[in-house]
């Protein structure tokens, strides 16, 4: 995956509950609203620098 910050449609993985979800909301750059792939359990990451990006909203689309 290239350097790249994860933003909004994005999939990715949370080191800090160490899960997957997809970004659905980012909050000023200082909080990223998490869903799981598949539900609709949402939970916050304070925490950007422990996302990690998995699949950009392009990619993720692709696969589908």
């Amino acid at each position: 995956m290239s350097g790249r910050n994860p933003w909004a449609g994005d999939l990715v993985h949370d080191e800090e509950a160490d899960r997957r979800g997809i970004a659905t909301d980012v909050r000023g750059g200082t909080g990223w609203v998490l869903r799981p792939e598949r539900g609709v359990e949402r939970r916050t990451s304070e925490r950007p620098g422990r996302l990690t990006l998995l699949a950009s909203r392009e990619e993720t689309r692709e696969r589908l």
